[in-house]
């Protein structure tokens, strides 16, 4: 294998360590990975949900909300209409659960074992029958055109949230809040494009609730304040404004005047202003300010928010927004000039969070748990749907996980938050309970468990464990799950002992650029899986279609960076209903689609080129350590860029020169692999180092030889005591051993 360790600017490490107040190490990592705006760092150096981005920049959440509230003022009956993955199900749970915790008469459905997935045509009309009016869909509805129009007809309103692709073309629901819509979709949906595409399902629900509860709890919802601020600039004064509604800000003013020399009237602000609660930092210098500028004649309306703030956040109260904003956390991540003004916005945002945070604390502990359950199952909903680790989603995961994890690679909840019903469950039937274990758990075993029910045609037990109020009843079906997942195993691994060929044969057929599986004998409940398993086996694009009523339904999942909606696109007119993501769809057509979908996809695969610049051959080094750096506090960066996972892969070292001092072989079957003792500096190192018991029986290594080690690192834990492990990647001989 090739190591690849990409050059670094040191001045460029330099000044983002100096800026951010970062070690030089992890300026050199976030760096040597790009993540070098001040805005990405934030989410790698960050923990507090503040950082969160505003739900309200999310087109139509406003929309949303004021429709929710009105449900509930009218006593309507609303129905939560969730997918039935680990995404949807916690999503629904999250969104339902919130309704219900404020009085309103709501009930959710899910997808039955026999039904399509999404909103269905049979759901509307039923739920429209019992007199509701209004449905809300979670991870699905950007692609039910009839289905929306029907309950339109009947009625009923929807409001959408869904973090699929959007087509060319939007359903007519009343409000859609999806993180994906493009720029030329979004006037339709009433906002800007949000920044951020790649909230999971789930994500987005919380982003309702958050939204929602902002509009209970805080009297600044939907009201209309500007922030003012005047400064000195030479012999003239910058007269700063911006309109904020929902702690968003909508519409912004800079005016440089000189003093005596215009009236007001003359300048924008009397219409910028009007209307508006006027929110300034120390009233009366903005005053002797527009008297300096306008004459002794003119009064503005000013409310000083200085002593409301400083009584929430002491260490401002009495500064001077230039002294602020050097102590500002958010201030140093702007990529921008941070202005005086942008320094009182900040703070506003933040008095009005620390405000909200204070009041949440004396809640009613009996009603839903609350916002920390909430992060919990965004956090699964993330890590289920495998969406990248970047940007608000770390946030999300980072505090979620806080609850659920018991060791110190997440930051934990004050006074220990425990995990929510249905998840504590599920990990004590998991044999995780009491337990440390880390987010591999949660997705190689949590999530597959929840999917499970689906898979095996059974996801309402899925979603009734999170909904269930007597723990009994959570732990049996958290039980009925687990055993779910044994036979989905079994049924996963008899279905791939027979697409497989089917898969190799088709290579040819598709110009060895698509795998194509499809009989009756298929499960629904695990193409994807296979599909996946695939695209993996042969490094191609790969679709998995099971046949039964008339109707073909499929997954494809992605191989070597192809776009899968590119695929779908081409086929769309051929589909009962499609949807997805960039690199994992599913789809679904009737018998008399299927011949020409058949050849349209031998066409397509002719026209499909792949971005090989990687070919799984090079290993990408985050840093070189020198031996004596390596001691156990490297754990605290490995930390620090945790949740691991999509795009955000596990920190890779390089350590030359250490000494091979103790070789053992294990494996269950036959010795594959090796257990090493590793001298590194000051320090010996236990490492596993997989597949790789033939190296030593072929003496390209062995006891005493000095070693090159690229390699990353975990904790191991045994009777509460972690011991930090080398998972060695490669190995070479070292050549120069000075």
């Amino acid at each position: 294998m090739n190591w690849e360790k990409k050059p670094v600017s040191p001045e460029q490490v330099k000044h983002i360590s100096a800026k951010y107040g970062c070690d030089l190490l992890t300026a050199s990592i976030l760096v040597r990975r790009g993540i070098t705006n001040g805005e990405s760092i934030q989410f790698f150096l960050e923990d507090n949900v503040r950082y969160l981005r505003n739900p309200f920049e999310l087109p139509g959440m406003e929309d949303a909300v004021e429709r929710i509230l009105a449900a509930k003022e009218e006593g309507e009956k609303v129905l939560v209409f969730g997918d039935s993955d680990v995404d949807g199900i916690t999503g629904t749970a999250l969104l339902t659960g919130y309704l219900t915790g404020l009085g309103m008469d709501v009930s959710w459905r899910i997808p039955g074992g026999d039904e399509p997935y999404g909103l269905s045509m049979e759901a509307v009309e039923t739920f429209a029958a019992d007199y509701g009016t209004l449905i809300i869909t979670v991870d699905c509805g950007i692609s039910r055109f009839a289905e929306i129009r029907r309950a339109n007809e009947l009625s009923v309103d929807v409001i959408v949230t869904d973090h699929h692709e959007p087509q060319e073309e939007l359903p007519e629901a009343l409000v859609i809040i999806n993180p994906k819509l493009k720029p030329a979709l979004v006037a339709k949906a009433a906002g800007a494009a949000y920044p951020f595409k790649d909230l999971s399902g789930c994500g987005v629900a919380y982003k309702l609730v958050s939204a929602l509860r902002f509009a209970q709890k805080s009297d600044l919802y939907g009201q209309p304040v500007c922030i003012l601020n005047t400064r000195p600039v030479n012999d003239a004064w910058i007269v700063e404004a911006a309109k904020m509604r929902n702690l968003s800000v909508i519409d912004t003013l800079i005016e440089t005047i000189v003093p005596g020399m215009v009236s007001i009237s003359d300048t924008r602000l009397p219409a910028f202003l009007e209307g508006q609660q006027i929110l300034v930092w120390d009233a009366p210098l903005q005053k002797q300010a527009f008297t300096a500028l306008f004459g002794s004649g003119v009064e503005i309306g000013m409310f000083d928010v200085g002593p409301e703030i400083g009584k929430e956040i002491p260490a401002v109260a009495g500064k001077s927004l230039i002294r602020i904003k050097e102590l500002s956390a958010i201030a140093k991540y702007a990529d921008r000039e941070f202005s005086e003004l942008d320094v009182l916005v900040s703070m506003f945002r933040s008095y009005v969070h620390k405000r909200e945070q204070d009041s949440s604390s004396t809640e009613d502990p009996s009603n839903f748990p609350g916002e920390d359950y909430e992060l919990q199952l965004a956090a699964l909903g993330t890590i289920g749907d495998i969406m990248p680790l970047l940007d608000e989603n770390r946030i999300i995961v980072r505090n979620g996980l806080g609850s659920i994890i018991p060791d110190n690679s997440f930051p934990a909840k004050t006074g220990r938050v425990k995990p929510g019903p249905g998840i504590a469950e599920l990990l004590d039937k998991l044999e995780l309970s009491g337990t440390h274990f880390d987010i591999k758990e949660i997705s190689w075993k949590l999530c597959p468990v929840i999917n499970a029910a689906r898979r095996m045609g059974s996801p309402e037990k899925a979603a009734q464990l999170f909904f269930a109020k007597d723990p009994r009843e959570r732990e049996r079906l958290a039980g009925e799950l687990v055993s779910m997942n044994k036979q989905r195993k079994i049924l996963e691994d008899e279905i791939w002992s027979k697409a497989e060929p089917i898969a190799y044969q088709s290579l040819s057929e598709y110009d060895n650029k698509l795998a194509v599986v499809y009989s009756e004998e298929m499960h629904k409940g695990v193409t994807g899986l296979i599909a996946q398993r695939l695209a993996r086996r042969f490094n191609v694009p790969s679709l998995v279609i099971c046949y039964s009523g008339n109707v073909y339904t499929g997954s494809i999942r992605s191989a070597r960076s192809y776009n899968i909606c590119s695929l779908l696109e081409q086929c769309n007119d051929l589909f009962i209903d499609s949807g997805g993501h960039e690199f994992a769809g599913g789809f679904s057509l009737t018998d008399s689609g299927w011949d020409t979908f058949l050849k349209r996809l031998k066409s397509i695969a002719i026209s499909i080129e792949f971005d090989d610049t990687g070919d799984g051959q090079e290993i990408n080094i985050d840093a070189e350590l020198p031996p004596d750096y390596l001691t156990p506090d490297i754990l605290n960066l490995t930390d620090r860029f945790q949740p691991y996972g999509k795009e955000n892969e596990l920190l890779t070292f390089l350590v030359k020169n250490s000494v091979v001092e103790d070789v053992n072989f294990i494996g269950k079957n036959e010795s594959k692999h090796l257990k090493m003792i590793l001298a590194v500096g000051k320090h010996k190192w236990p490492a596993l180092y997989w597949d790789a018991a033939s190296r030593v029986v072929n003496k390209e290594f062995g006891i005493g030889d000095h070693v090159d080690i690229v390699f990353t690192v975990k904790r191991e834990w045994y009777k509460g005591i972690a011991t930090p492990h080398i998972m060695i990647v490669d190995l070479r001989k070292t050549e120069n051993k000075e």
